[in-house]
């Protein structure tokens, strides 16, 4: 059961570091916007992480995805990390959080 807290408290700690990174054209993080699809944990502590883009021309399509890996990687916890991006389903504004919509004046 100790390890499956391990993993709970870096899943935890993930979403924690994915909401302290923000699309540079939109004052809402990257997780409340809706970006990242998945999260995935093995028992090894190597993450992959499925995220989109808000478009495939986003400016950010470079940096973005490679901002994410590193700030994952930084964890102490984390062995590696992988991000890939998909445009399946593509982005749209209803996977934002509410709490996002409302930042951003949607509701």
């Amino acid at each position: 059961m100790e390890e499956f807290n391990d993993t709970i408290h870096l899943g935890e700690d993930i979403v924690k570091t994915l909401k302290g990174i923000y699309d540079p054209e939109i004052p809402v993080d990257i997780y409340e916007l809706g970006l990242i699809y998945d999260v995935m944990i093995n028992e090894d502590n190597e993450v992959k992480i499925l995220m989109t883009l808000t478009s495939p021309n986003c400016p950010v399509a470079e940096t973005l995805p490679q901002e994410v890996e590193e700030k994952i990687k930084s964890i102490d916890a984390v062995k590696s990390c992988e991000v890939e991006i998909t445009f399946d389903p593509p982005w749209s504004k209803d996977l934002m959080s509410e709490e996002a919509k409302l930042e951003l004046g949607f509701l």
